[in-house]
């Protein structure tokens, strides 16, 4: 089930991890609500075609197949407002709610709307952000930690990204090969009106999302 929301050491990765509560903050490739005048009307991860299609749905299935059918309960917060201001943002007075969420695993999914880290000190600001961003949701607990790179890539984010996972102990995702794969875009299963949804995941962009964070979750061997 999924509700839209208006130093301790994470674990270690585990082979066949079932978490019971997954907390997803990310952009408008995790949620987007109704925006009509760009002809997007859904309220989930744009653009897939269908709620169960976005990457978040796609891995609470995949949990649920592998927990006898129970299906984690979920949080779904948007992390746009720190993404555009987490030089100034409010990230204990915003994100500490969250930790009361007590999540089992949680998923960072941003940077796509991060301002270009073109300096040193713009770097070092995001990085520092967010950071504190991870350190505050997981305030009190132990939770499993995620931390994916940007869907187009882009080397000094995703540098950064990286960086922050490792200092916290979390699992770096890599999804940035997915940008360069013109099937993973929506534009390439249906016509959209607005070019912006139509460069963002389609349904197979969404699933190889999916597909990335559970075989990070889920290593062979």
């Amino acid at each position: 089930m999924i509700t839209d929301g208006d130093g301790n050491r994470p674990h270690a990765t585990e082979p066949h991890m079932t978490p019971k509560r997954i907390l997803f903050i990310g952009n408008s490739i995790t949620i987007h609500p109704p925006k009509e005048e760009i002809g997007w009307f859904g309220h989930w991860g744009m653009a897939a075609s269908a709620p169960e299609k976005d990457f978040v749905h796609v891995l609470l299935k995949r949990f649920a197949e592998h927990a006898g059918g129970v299906e984690p309960e979920a949080r779904v917060e948007s992390g746009v407002a720190f993404e555009r201001g987490y030089a100034t943002f409010d990230i204990a007075g915003e994100f500490m709610p969250l930790a009361g969420f007590r999540a089992d695993l949680v998923v960072l999914a941003i940077g796509e709307n991060v301002e270009a880290l073109d300096t040193e000190e713009k770097q070092g600001m995001f990085g520092a952000a967010t950071e504190r961003l991870l350190k505050v949701v997981r305030h009190g607990y132990e939770p499993k930690m995620v931390v994916r790179s940007c869907f187009w890539a882009d080397p000094a984010k995703d540098a950064v990204l990286r960086k922050v996972s490792d200092r916290i102990g979390g699992t770096f995702v890599d999804i940035g090969h997915l940008g360069s794969v013109e099937a993973n875009y929506a534009r390439s299963e249906r016509e959209y009106a607005h070019a912006g949804v139509a460069a963002h995941p389609g349904d197979a962009g969404m699933a190889a999302i999916a597909d990335c964070i559970w075989n990070a979750l889920h290593p062979a061997g």
